[in-house]
């Protein structure tokens, strides 16, 4: 009974605060139909500048599959290589591709040539995505001028490579940043808002009448986190239901297994919330606290970068993190549709992690 009214007084101060019901509904919304679009690694609109040494027919049907290529813009050509290098000094191009005089005359004699590529590495990234898709291209001109020739066709025992994309067959970055979006919203919101609840409340000095009750303090966490778990379910709905009519991207796997693991992952950041609630005096202290925490353990789950390229001693940092766990769980059954056994190790970290901060959230609040 006492649960009962605890609830009623939270769903009251949830629906009463002007903001909140606006951000619950508005946030996910505007992630979900903006971020997939500006949230994407993939690298186009390479600026290249060429520097063509031969001036041949072959060399001008090089420079022009480039510039079909829906990745590479040519900034234009330079007669020497010190020309091209100015250019990307003053940031007009991204990478330079030399031609090699005799370029056309290697190519019919010998079935080989040579040309150099030079990209900008100031972004590592940029640098090293410009160089392997011109060696791609290159590669596919190299096998098209190789077909032409009245030698004959590909030497014998040449080995012909046909790519299978799993899971992901038009290579479409949306697809798999969805469902790590999907987790920074219950991360973000599910986390903040139960981290400013009992702060706030010290603030307005309301959770004195809280702790004069004979409520036990484990009912009193309880009725914290029980709101955020029906919002949590709520928000993740959403997610679903654009994720499906905007983009077409429906889960692989069981439905049932992406919100048992929602479900999990929202009390164990809820939980973390409120412990850090509890430690703090002010709003302003409870939000940079969080939000300290929320930006290491984003940066560390593996949403941008796979935690396999972090050093040693980040990868070990990351078996603590519950992010990582649950993105790992939403990947795998958004994409490749893993059922609930294929996670198990995922499922009971992330239930000891959660046990862990409920415990320590309810030991942590002090009724004086």
């Amino acid at each position: 009974m006492l649960l009962k009214f605890l609830l009623e007084k939270e769903i009251k101060q949830i629906r009463r605060n002007p903001f909140l019901p606006r951000l619950i509904i508005a946030y996910p919304v505007l992630v979900m139909l903006v971020f997939p679009w500006v949230a994407n690694l993939e690298v186009k609109d390479i600026n290249l500048c060429i520097v063509d040494n031969d001036h041949s027919v072959y060399s001008q049907r090089l420079t022009e599959q480039i510039s079909a290529s829906e990745y590479f813009c040519l900034s234009g050509t330079a007669a020497t290589c010190d020309e091209a290098m100015e250019s990307i000094k003053r940031n007009d191009s991204d990478v330079i591709l030399e031609i090699d005089a005799g370029f056309e005359k290697d190519l019919v004699r010998g079935g080989n040539s040579t040309v150099m590529i030079s990209p900008n590495s100031v972004n590592g990234t940029k640098g090293a995505f410009a160089a392997s898709y011109l060696s791609q291209i290159l590669s596919d001109f190299s096998d098209g001028i190789r077909e032409e020739l009245p030698s004959g066709g590909p030497p014998s025992g040449i080995i012909e490579i046909n790519p299978q994309y799993r899971y992901n067959p038009c290579l479409d970055y949306k697809t798999f940043i969805i469902p790590a979006l999907m987790v920074i919203l219950l991360t973000v919101i599910c986390g903040f808002l139960p981290t400013l609840n009992i702060v706030g409340e010290k603030e307005k000095g309301t959770i004195e009448q809280i702790n004069v009750t004979p409520v036990k303090k484990s009912l009193f966490i309880l009725s914290k986190l029980i709101p955020y778990w029906i919002t949590g379910i709520f928000i993740l709905t959403v997610c679903l239901g654009l994720a499906a009519l905007i983009y077409g991207l429906i889960p692989a796997g069981s439905l049932l297994t992406v919100y048992l693991f929602a479900i999990l992952f929202v009390v164990t950041y809820s939980g973390l919330g409120l412990v850090v609630s509890n430690y703090s005096t002010t709003m302003q202290q409870a939000m940079f606290v969080m939000f300290f925490f929320t930006i290491v353990m984003l940066l560390m789950s593996g949403i941008f970068t796979p935690v396999r390229s972090m050093p040693g001693w980040a990868q070990a940092i990351t078996y603590a993190n519950p992010l990582r766990y649950f993105v790992e769980a939403m990947r795998a059954i958004y994409l490749k549709g893993s059922g609930f056994f294929a996670l198990i190790t995922q499922f009971f970290v992330l239930l000891g992690i959660a046990g862990l901060f409920g415990i320590w959230a309810i030991m942590s609040y002090k009724k004086r």
